[in-house]
């Protein structure tokens, strides 16, 4: 059966001052936006890789100033920034066993907080694999979410966990694989927890109910349908002809689900081999998706007509613009990202048109990292540690900045915040300073 099972759910429901104090208060909340944001998700707050922060531009040769630098043990899951804290997970032995650790750490110092052990670290291979300079260090895939004072992590094997972000006291617990049953793909889940309003999007295992949402207060099921099967893709959120949906990148393709209800609202067939691990990316009413091992990419444009929707496609490229695991951003009409599977040290950036999927520019040397989108920039850890900084522009690759951030592989993408910039590696974690307002950001 291909149903949707809705369960009972109800969300939580949101005078006159005088005009002087509404402006104040009006001004203090553009500051704010100025100054900076949280970054409470994989890919920040909008599911997009991209910040509204503005950030300096002008770096010295020996590059931004690192406020501090940590040991972390191996790992390919990024940093999620808020409530004074940086949250990330690692692999730890603990009790005599490898296992998956959440930990929170100071945003300004790097001490740590607290942690919280997830569930076993066993992984079959895949993390091993690279150049010989960060060939070696495997560990936990996903990134932590943070939202209302709460921390949500999704460990490999479908434990799905609930703490208080200050103490990192367990508020409640779900086992995935116990609760709905299914089996696991190869090397395991990859996806992280994403929050949309009262909800938690997670794409299960079992079928019938491979789409799954549930109640972020206490980990109630709220609906569950669907037999499109997982992938290490994280599914995003997005407003898409008016309408927010949900979209999972699924085995089948693209699958997009009205949040409250799991209801389906359009499919894109989409070939599958081996592994897709890159998030959908959407630019205004156009959807791309990518996936490595000789898929390839491809593009649709969602409208909508009486209540229904239709994806067209645009263009299909087999067997070129791959995205192995890394997810491009969106920004102008254009895609810029780290393309190739399995170049490591040596993937290219590429800006491309996403109404065509024609290749703009490109320029080699960068290996499977991440990147972001911030103040019309390319904000960019490559798969060695190094961090660049290049416009994001169509015209052609335009570099400003570079220095080495951190030592070891780096196959994830970095964290914003206030100001600041958070990468990590299989070895360490590390944040520098960012911000626009110190013209005297210098030294290392």
């Amino acid at each position: 059966m291909n149903k949707t099972v809705l369960l009972p759910f109800q969300g939580n429901q949101p005078g006159c001052r005088p005009a002087f104090k509404a402006l104040a208060a009006l001004a203090l909340g553009l500051a704010s936006i100025a100054q900076g944001a949280d970054w409470p998700q994989y890919r920040g707050p909008n599911h997009d890789g991209a910040s509204a922060e503005k950030i300096l531009k002008s770096w010295p040769a020996t590059g931004l100033k690192k406020l501090w630098n940590i040991p972390l043990n191996s790992g390919f899951s990024s940093f999620t920034v808020g409530q004074g804290k940086a949250f990330t997970i690692v692999r730890r032995v603990e009790g005599g066993a490898d296992q998956e650790v959440c930990v929170a750490l100071d945003a300004a110092t790097g001490k740590e907080a607290w942690s919280q052990v997830l569930g076993q670290a066993k992984y079959q291979g895949g993390g091993d694999s690279g150049t010989p300079d960060n060939r070696g260090g495997d560990g936990p895939r996903s990134t932590p979410t943070l939202d209302g004072g709460r921390v949500y992590t999704l460990s490999a094997y479908l434990q799905l966990n609930c703490y208080a972000a200050d103490s990192g006291q367990p508020v409640w617990n779900l086992d995935l694989l116990k609760e709905y049953g299914g089996k696991l793909i190869t090397w395991q889940s990859a996806a992280s927890p994403l929050i949309d309003g009262e909800l938690i999007f997670i794409h299960g295992v079992a079928p019938g109910q491979c789409l799954m949402a549930f109640n972020k207060q206490d980990g109630k099921l709220v609906w569950k349908g669907q037999n499109d099967l997982m992938t290490h893709a994280t599914p995003v959120a997005a407003t898409l002809a008016g309408v927010r949906q949900v979209i999972f990148f699924a085995q089948s393709g693209l699958v997009a689900v009205a949040p409250l209800t799991g209801e389906v609202l359009w499919r894109y067939k989409f070939p599958y081999n081996v592994s897709t691990a890159a998030s959908p990316v959407v630019g205004g009413d156009i959807v791309y998706c990518s996936a490595g091992y000789d898929v390839g990419a491809g593009a649709v444009k969602i409208s909508q007509a009486d209540g229904k929707f239709t994806a067209t496609e645009l263009w299909r490229r087999p067997k070129a613009i791959m995205s192995h695991w890394n997810t491009p951003v969106y920004h102008e009409g254009h895609l810029y990202g780290l393309f190739g599977c399995k170049e490591y040290g040596k993937a290219p950036l590429q800006c491309v048109d996403i109404k065509t999927g024609a290749e703009k520019w490109t320029k080699t040397g960068f290996g499977p990292g991440g990147l972001l989108l911030v103040d019309g920039r390319l904000l960019i850890l490559d798969d060695r540690g190094n961090v660049v900084l290049a416009k994001a522009t169509p015209e052609s690759y335009q570099e400003e900045g570079r220095f080495k951030a951190v030592d070891g592989k780096c196959w994830n993408v970095p964290a914003l915040s206030n100001g600041r910039l958070y990468a990590r590696s299989t070895k360490e974690g590390a944040c520098f300073d960012i911000s626009v307002q110190n013209s005297f950001n210098s030294g290392r």
